[in-house]
């Protein structure tokens, strides 16, 4: 870290208080991702020290815990173990409130005086936590006895609602403790949507108690492949899932921290795993096998059979109990029309309802429409909203579907043009399973492609393309993490940090306030925090050449 250090501009200039506190002991304002509007005022700076107390709202809960957040957050920076009560609070105190009047709920503001003490205003408990978040992030990462804050005033809110970030546990499981672990990583960078990728070809990771094989057999694969061209396996059996009452677990740990879970039941392709379990939902009735290689499988649900959207809704039933998200991801993507086109009851479907080759779009396209319109009407009767990826376009894009774009921004523009809901999430910006740099040869395997961490922080996600009534339709921002290449969280950590530095700001920051070399200089303190936690991040952005460049 001494190095990283030396390698970038100084973080800030200050000014020494007769306080006689030490500048490493300041509090520094200027945290990623980066607040709206920081403002010093004139006044007289606040010390917190052992004798400062955190004080919430009284009979607010949620207050509490954001309080007893922050109190952890000072303890474990610090080494200040400060109390937490109930009350009105004074001069020394950190008070905690809701009642901002903002229509953004997630907005904030931070008022630190000498006379007044530390105030967060949030436009609701959420708001409130984002400032906590601040001033966590705005705290120095060693054991001091007090920490100056300069008076300021910080206004604040997030420039999209949609900031997210998802896991993939199938190809590569992670614990219960790891998935926490990454929900952590996303409350660090103020994001608060979670979206659990937990049905593949590779494995199914969710209890459904109606369908026990689903996880008896569908949970485990015999071996992995090992590298990219499919000739060697490793020999090992892979297996895990999560029970319905882990999930509940990691539900409330993330609604705690104000983040909400949205599922993934990845259908109609990406069902091998499903599949094997129960070969009926298939075409060709297998036999399946729970696949041990990376790509596109042809095999996928058919469609024909109504015991497959008895299947479906029968797993989504059991998912709508557990997650009280509004969306429900169902995929979508990569599901090859091969096995349609030789299916004679998916054909028999086609005939039925009318499904017709028109506008570029196979009569098998149609059927993948017909399939995402028919679930969303099962989720929107249960007061739900289906997500999925760009190729849910492919064949008439279902009434009230938001799309995932992965491809590019492509899927985004066309659905923002047809009044549709959009998260973006680029493969080209956002696909973290990338290469960090050019370097490969010294990397861990990887995906593929080259996706740095300037790369990220350059993402303009309201596309020039679209007006300013179809921008209203850009939901926000979301990164991937796949994990075919990603065999363990440490290396989840490696892959993610500091690119969701990087793309928090995208998620939060006004592009006017962005500029990537002050982020530069201001990303060495959240490094900090990422070494105290100890995250295993990526420092690619701050090497140097070893030795001087030839002359020529």
């Amino acid at each position: 870290m001494n190095l990283l250090k030396r390698l970038v501009l100084p973080l800030f200039a200050v000014i020494l208080f007769s306080s006689g506190i030490s500048s490493r002991n300041v509090a520094y304002y200027q945290v990623i991702p980066l607040p709206q509007e920081i403002v010093q005022t004139e006044q007289t700076a606040f010390t917190l020290n052992k004798k400062t107390r955190i004080v919430y709202t009284p009979g607010n809960e949620m207050l509490k815990k954001n309080a007893e957040f922050l109190a952890e957050y000072i303890q474990s920076a610090v080494g200040l173990k400060l109390k937490v009560q109930a009350g009105n609070g004074n001069a020394h105190s950190i008070i905690l409130s809701t009642g901002l009047d903002k229509q953004n709920k997630e907005a904030y503001t931070i008022t630190v005086s000498k006379e007044e003490g530390v105030k967060i205003n949030g436009a609701s408990e959420a708001g409130t936590f984002y400032g906590v978040q601040t001033i966590r992030k705005s705290l120095p990462e060693h054991a001091c006895a007090s920490v100056l804050f300069p008076a300021v005033t910080i206004n604040d809110q997030p420039r999209f609602g949609y900031r997210g970030m998802m896991l993939d546990v199938c190809r590569h499981f992670m614990t219960v403790d790891e998935v926490k672990r990454f929900i952590d990583m996303m409350v660090l960078h103020n994001q608060n949507i979670f979206h659990w990728h937990l049905t593949e070809d590779q494995g199914w990771r969710i209890e459904i108690k109606k369908y026990p094989r689903l996880t008896e057999i569908g949970s485990m694969r015999k071996e992995t492949v090992v590298g990219h061209k499919n000739e060697s396996f490793d020999g090992i059996p892979h297996i895990g899932f999560y029970t319905q009452k882990q999930i509940l677990d990691v539900l409330d740990y993330a609604k705690q921290r104000y983040i909400t879970i949205i599922p993934e039941i990845d259908m109609p392709g990406h069902m091998v795993a499903a599949m094997t379990a129960y070969p009926y939902l298939g075409c060709t009735g297998g036999p399946y096998e729970v696949r041990t290689s990376w790509g596109v499988a042809k095999d996928v649900l058919c469609i024909g059979k109504e015991s497959t959207f008895e299947f479906i809704e029968d797993v989504l039933t059991e998912v709508l109990e557990l997650f009280p998200s509004q969306f429900i991801h169902i995929g979508g993507d990569e599901a090859p029309r091969d096995r349609w086109a030789a299916c004679p009851q998916c054909q028999a479907r086609i005939k039925a309802e009318g499904l017709e080759a028109k506008d570029g779009h196979s009569a098998e396209d149609r059927l993948q429409s017909y399939f995402t319109t028919r679930v969303e009407k099962f989720l929107n009767a249960h007061g739900r909203r289906l997500i999925g990826w760009g190729e849910i376009l492919e064949g008439g894009l279902a009434p009230d579907a938001t799309v995932m774009s992965w491809k590019g921004v492509t899927a985004g523009i066309k659905a923002a043009q047809q009044n549709h809901d959009v998260v973006m999430s680029p493969n080209s910006h956002a696909y973290f399973d990338r290469y960090q740099t050019k370097d490969t040869e010294n990397e861990p395997d990887a995906f593929g492609g080259f996706v740095p961490v300037d790369v990220v922080y350059s993402f303009e996600p309201l596309a020039k393309e679209l007006t300013a009534e179809q921008h209203k339709h850009i939901l926000g921002v979301q990164a991937n993490v796949w994990t075919e290449y990603i065999p363990n969280f440490k290396q989840v950590e490696y892959m993610s940090l500091p690119r969701m530095a990087a793309i928090s700001e995208v998620m939060w920051t006004n592009p006017e306030r962005k500029n990537y070399q002050k982020f530069l200089t201001r990303l060495p303190r959240l490094i900090d925090i990422y070494e105290a936690l100890d995250y295993k991040y990526a420092t690619h952005i701050f090497d140097v050449p070893t030795k001087a460049p030839a002359k020529k």
